[in-house]
């Protein structure tokens, strides 16, 4: 079952989690989605401004393996 993430800093502490596997980034025209896969939930955030989406992929765990990644120039 999946679960919705509001905060963005509520995001990031998910993905540093150690049962967090990837993360998917999905862009569409008017949100971009941010989901982590953990070992129970998939967990989703919504970003409505493309800066912040910019900043919160450039915050991401180095590690973490990114699936679908948005461009720079949105």
């Amino acid at each position: 079952m999946p679960k919705q993430i509001h905060e963005i800093k509520d995001f990031l502490l998910t993905a540093r989690r150690k049962d967090a596997r990837s993360v998917r980034i999905k862009r569409s025209k008017d949100a971009v989605k941010f989901k982590v896969r953990c070992s129970k939930y998939l967990y989703t955030l919504c970003v409505y401004d493309t800066e912040k989406a910019i900043k919160l992929k450039q915050s991401l765990p180095p590690g973490m393996c990114c699936i679908g990644i948005i461009s720079e120039t949105m």
